[in-house]
């Protein structure tokens, strides 16, 4: 696994994680557990690695 999700790339997923997140505990709304697929940005955020991105040869990273 290289990583290929570079800082600016990552800063965004975080903040998507963490917003989709929030939503998911804190709506009242029944599709609320569709936020907990900001599990997914912040776990690619924190390894440094998408999968996606290696699939396709993209990478966000300044080498």
């Amino acid at each position: 696994m290289t990583t290929n999700v570079g800082g600016i790339d990552r800063a965004l997923r975080i903040i998507a994680g963490i917003a989709l997140i929030a939503f998911a505990l804190l709506s009242g709304n029944q599709y609320a557990w569709i936020g907990w697929i900001g599990v997914v940005p912040l776990a690619t955020a924190m390894l440094g690695w998408c999968p996606a991105y290696s699939m396709i040869g993209v990478s966000t990273c300044s080498r």
